[in-house]
């Protein structure tokens, strides 16, 4: 028996009706949404890191979220792991044509044209609405607010809603800058709100610009912050001290030191 033969058969005594797992059989395809997203930044997480025994394991619980839906998929009578796996090969396949069958392509840009185009096809051969034959239909709802903005303007980029230099995005960075500070001056905070959207954005078509995945680039920053005010607390700890008995002065001190003597 083959590892993914015992996961499968593992997965269907957990979700025997009559003598599985009470928590296993109450779930569904939407409640097993969160859990699925968390082991899927987990990955992403022991991939940047490095961490190859960590990713192993995070891969296998990403895995198990895949035959979970799958199992919940049989058992109403819709499609099998089997259906799932037999798809994906389909799709590589279909969109490989160079791989597969006889097509050339000269460069990148043609291999990703290609690939795009067949999603419109798939799209199309599926029935979508008009609404989903826009040039930006495709892209998941629940996407991290950043990955889909660079999502978004990509796919915008490809039809020429594009500035074909970096010079004016810097300008619309500053443009919105100014107005997020003058719609704080007024103290509407929906509309503080809707301007820091747009500052968001615009840096996010900035990054694009500097080839810069915008999600990874706030990960890295993440990480940078949390190694450094970790240094702080400890050091503020070795002098017997708590950041609540702590000015600001002191801790801005100690994230200066952080930044010379941490690697990140």
């Amino acid at each position: 028996m083959t590892n993914i033969q015992r996961l499968l058969d593992i997965m269907a005594r957990l979700r025997h009706p009559e003598t599985g797992c009470p928590w296993d059989l109450q779930q569904d395809f939407a409640s097993l949404v969160p859990y699925t997203l968390e082991e899927a930044y987990e990955v992403a997480d022991a991939a940047e890191r490095g961490d190859i025994e960590d990713l192993r394991e995070e891969l296998g619980d990403l895995l198990l979220q895949v035959v979970f839906h799958s199992r919940i998929a049989e058992d109403r009578n819709l499609f099998t792991f089997e259906d799932v796996a037999g798809a994906i090969s389909e799709k590589l396949i279909r969109r490989h044509p160079h791989v597969f069958g006889e097509a050339v392509f000269e460069t990148d840009a043609e291999r990703h044209e290609y690939w795009e185009s067949s999603k419109v096809a798939e799209r199309r051969e599926k029935g979508k609405t008009e609404d989903d034959d826009s040039a930006l239909s495709g892209i998941a709802a629940n996407l991290p607010a950043l990955a889909a903005a660079q999502k978004l303007q990509k796919r915008a980029a490809r039809h020429g809603f594009d500035w074909p230099e970096i010079g004016p995005v810097f300008d619309k960075v500053r443009e919105e800058l100014d107005e997020l500070e003058a719609a704080c001056a007024t103290s509407d905070q929906s509309h503080i709100q809707e301007e820091i959207g747009d500052l968001l954005f615009v840096v996010v078509n900035l990054a694009r610009h500097l080839e810069v995945d915008a999600e990874t680039a706030l990960r890295s920053g993440n990480r940078k912050f949390i190694n450094r005010f970790r240094y702080i607390e400890k050091q503020l700890s070795a002098r017997g001290k708590s950041l609540t008995e702590s000015t600001l002065a002191e801790m801005d001190a100690l994230w200066d030191e952080a930044k010379r003597s941490l690697s990140d």
